[in-house]
């Protein structure tokens, strides 16, 4: 008899991946794609849904139709801040308005007349005013700069949730979208904030589900389980609430690097919103206490620069391997020596300054700034709670400088590495299974590498 799989669809803004994993999560099948980008209404590029929608529904049909594989259920795990709107028969409204879109200054200064002060607004909802990526804030302008629009809308469903509502027909809203910078949740009420119910944003707001609910139905045939999408920080996050009992924060690395603390109980304060503190939520609707940094887009740039500026290969950093002679001699005289261009920076110079003649020596000077932003975030991700164990996934979990600098500079909190590129398909896997994890999952599946602070002579 073949055993039970469980498929998952995992669409981020780049590549839009496909998995099977075995009872035991193991990976037995897996397909990429691409598409183009297209353009919405104002020339702003955007998500080719109709593209998207042809793969999803030929490449699952023809999993089934090979009936290789004995597929039981299937879950979805998506970017957030996008909204999908549909009319009464369902059908599509608008272009997946990318959350980079600007978002019109007379409509923010509206909202914010009616809804603010913009700090209250934030302490409330654990959303910074952050444009189109308060994916609440696409309703308010689409009621005020496309009203006729707006008054189609039947359902507006976030994207992992437009994903599953492709495969069953049926709309509904979970959790972690909403929770995840939205502007529509109040933490504090755990409800949709006044503004919602005001504007009478909620009509169009599908019903809300747990992120573990699944619909039993017949699918080309066969009765298969299917989830109701997850939002993809939060799915990624769900192998570690599930297997680790004592508190932590994950560390998720990449083009952003987003510390997350699951174990907060209170509620942001001011301090946590002049600190750029937002929240996120569990599938149990708890909420996440979260802060960013622009880490791999910064280390991107600024290895670029540092490779025309020594003339070796744009991939040369890969090589380095840390040295602790060189880490002693620039923080014998320590002065910070990069300017950020997308990281805002109190101690940062006006302008950047290279005071060596090895790449070595400047690429050390590079991850010794940037870890120092790092272990700032992580703290503001800790706040007052007491957490003495990390965890680091992502693109830097493998990179030995920022290990060993990290651990260094935190070196009373135990560190760890996991190596997962299977990340929120995982977790999408895991949420809809209910499965329980035991305390060996992530060492199993995670390649869990413990690592401790250098020693200086």
């Amino acid at each position: 008899m073949k055993s039970e799989i469980t498929a998952v669809f995992d669409i981020g803004k780049t590549n839009k991946k496909f998995f099977l994993f075995d009872a035991n999560y193991k990976e037995v099948y897996r397909a990429y794609n691409r598409f183009k980008l297209i353009e919405d209404e104002d020339g702003y590029p955007s998500e080719d849904l109709d593209a998207l929608q042809t793969w999803l529904k030929d490449l699952f049909g023809k999993i089934l139709e090979e009936r290789k594989y004995n597929i039981t259920a299937i879950n979805f795990s998506t970017y957030g801040a996008s909204f999908v709107h549909l009319d009464e028969n369902g059908e599509v409204l608008t272009p997946l308005y990318d959350y980079t879109k600007p978002l019109d200054d007379s409509i923010t200064q509206s909202f914010f007349e009616k809804y603010g002060p913009q700090n209250e607004f934030t302490l409330a909802t654990g959303s910074h005013y952050l444009e189109m990526l308060n994916s609440g804030l696409q309703l308010y302008w689409l009621k005020y700069a496309k009203p006729e629009l707006f008054k189609k809308i039947k359902y507006s469903l976030h994207l992992p949730q437009y994903i599953s509502y492709i495969f069953t027909g049926i709309p509904i809203s979970e959790y972690t979208s909403i929770g995840c910078h939205t502007g529509l949740w109040d933490y504090q009420k755990k409800d949709y904030h006044d503004w919602v119910y005001a504007e009478g944003i909620h009509k169009i707001l599908a019903p809300i589900v747990s992120t573990g609910t699944s619909i039993n139905m017949n699918y080309s045939g066969k009765q298969i389980k299917i989830g109701v999408g997850i939002h993809d920080s939060s799915s990624a996050l769900l192998p570690y609430v599930r297997s680790v009992k004592k508190k932590f924060i994950l560390v998720s690395t990449g083009t952003w690097s987003i510390a997350l603390n699951p174990f907060i109980k209170q509620n942001l304060t001011e301090e946590d919103v002049q600190k750029k503190c937002i929240n996120f939520m569990r599938v149990d609707g708890k909420s996440v206490r979260s802060s960013r940094l622009f880490l791999g887009n910064e280390h991107n740039l600024q290895t670029k620069y540092l490779s025309k500026h020594f003339n070796v290969s744009a991939d040369y950093y890969k090589s380095v391997k840390f040295d602790p002679t060189i880490y002693s001699k620039i923080i014998m005289g320590f002065n910070h020596c990069f300017k950020w261009n997308g990281i805002e920076a109190k101690k940062m110079p006006e302008q950047t300054i290279i005071p060596y003649d090895s790449f070595e020596y400047a690429y050390h000077q590079l991850m010794i700034e940037l870890v120092l932003l790092q272990v700032d975030s992580i703290k503001i991700a800790i706040g007052d709670d007491e957490v003495n164990r990390i965890y680091i996934d992502g693109g830097f979990s493998d990179n030995e400088l920022f290990v060993k600098l990290l651990s260094h500079y935190l070196e009373d909190m135990q560190l760890r590495t996991t190596d997962s590129s299977l990340g929120s398909a995982l977790g999408a896997a895991i949420v809809i299974s209910q499965s329980k994890l035991n305390s060996k999952f992530l060492k199993k599946n995670y390649s869990l590498k413990k690592h401790i602070p250098f020693i200086l002579k």
